[in-house]
């Protein structure tokens, strides 16, 4: 990667954390270097991306010169040969300065890019991973529909009919990371509505694509800046040789990469409250009450030591999971061990920032409440983490499921 190197007083946590992070010091370089790139490139566009749901053109193509992205993939590829318990450093630490690019970043490698490594052949790969590899096209994930969440499967309504060489796409998807920014997509339709879930296929989609359209630009309450849509499929011709994998085998992409998608969602969590808790020290120490800084006080100390204990615990199962989840086998996932983990993970993560935040912003007081204070921006993070990837109540269903299978 070319990026410079930095001195360890630098990084969000100094050098007295690195020897507790669980990681080597490869890993914690990485995350260094991570973490000063995404201070002095995407920090400065935070404020401006949620104030006015503003997306920064070209911010893609700087990240790619950068080399922060096809982190897993080979070099071959345009990958940087490393794996993906390096792209959740570097999620970690986007996510510490700029949680929405994060955000897009994240859809764009793991569920678009790396996907499409994993489960693409090597025609499609030679045309779409360099342009995804080098921020020259923006990646995004179709899955989730209008009135089909949690049972995205099942649920599906968007088809696909096979019409000599192609394809020809009907439906529309909702709440999808960087849709109406994306050049390439991984989308999901129904090629045989007779098997349900069974019988989903996977195809690549370009935004040119006769028949694409976005409908709408979502503005949401948190994630600001990472933009959100309506995709709508009107009759839309897709090549055969844009399918992945074989016809109704799409769900052995899905499940595999919700167990990723799940491991990678938990270091956005980590990135968020290491911040608040960085945050809610430096506030805690220089606002004054009663003639002293309410750091002094044993009820802020309370707050304090409990912010860093859940941001520690965050941090060995966000790395537990990834770790577990990095040498997963192609079409593996959906079941077992790690089914069970990255969605434990996930849930713990979720749950313990909503903590970490909601104790940042009764420290930060009437500060925390306005609108335009980084660490409201952090707090109305909470609840996508809460709901994306399958909501906390499908998550204690997956847990059980395994335990119990």
């Amino acid at each position: 990667m070319n990026n410079m190197s930095l001195p360890p007083s630098q990084t969000l946590n100094g050098s007295a954390m690195q020897r507790f992070s669980g990681l080597s010091n490869d890993e914690q370089g990485m995350l260094d270097v991570a973490d000063h790139f995404a201070r002095q490139e995407l920090y400065p566009l935070a404020p401006k991306m949620d104030n006015e749901e503003w997306w920064p053109e070209g911010v893609f193509k700087t990240i790619g010169q950068a080399g922060y992205f096809g982190i897993p993939l080979p070099e071959a590829h345009g990958g940087a040969g490393l794996d993906m318990f390096t792209s959740g450093l570097v999620l970690q630490a986007f996510s510490r300065w700029n949680h929405a690019l994060a955000l897009s970043w994240v859809a764009h490698e793991n569920l678009c890019l790396y996907n499409i490594y994993r489960n693409a052949n090597d025609e499609q790969r030679k045309r779409y991973l360099p342009g995804l590899c080098s921020g020259k096209t923006v990646g995004a994930l179709g899955l989730t529909e209008p009135g089909a969440g949690s049972d995205a499967l099942g649920s599906m309504r968007t088809t696909a009919t096979l019409e000599g060489d192609h394809y020809v796409l009907n439906g529309s998807k909702l709440y999808i990371t960087n849709g109406p920014i994306a050049d390439v997509l991984l989308v999901y339709a129904k090629t045989n509505r007779e098997k349900g879930a069974k019988g989903i296929s996977a195809f690549i989609v370009e935004k040119d694509f006769p028949g694409f359209k976005v409908a709408q630009k979502l503005t949401k309450m948190g994630f600001r800046g990472s933009q959100t849509g309506e995709l709508v499929f009107e009759n839309c011709k897709v090549p055969v040789a844009n399918r992945v994998g074989e016809e109704d085998t799409g769900v052995k992409v899905v499940m595999s990469g919700l167990d990723l998608e799940r491991a990678m969602i938990s270091p956005i969590c980590l990135g968020i409250s290491e911040r608040a808790l960085q945050l809610s020290l430096e506030y805690a120490q220089t606002r004054e009450q009663f003639g002293k800084p309410i750091a002094s006080f044993q009820m802020i100390q309370s707050k304090l030591a409990d912010m860093f204990v859940w941001v520690e615990a965050m941090r060995v199962f966000t790395y537990q999971a990834l770790r577990a989840a990095n040498d997963l086998e192609v079409g593996g996932g959906g079941r077992g061990d790690i089914h069970k983990i990255t969605a434990a993970s996930v849930m713990f993560a979720a749950d313990t920032m909503n903590k970490v935040l909601n104790e940042a912003v009764q420290i930060h007081g009437g500060t925390g409440y306005i609108w335009e204070s980084e660490i409201n921006r952090l707090y109305r993070s909470i609840k996508l983490l809460e709901i994306g990837a399958g909501t906390t109540e499908v998550r204690k269903i997956i847990i059980s499921g395994e335990m119990l299978r």
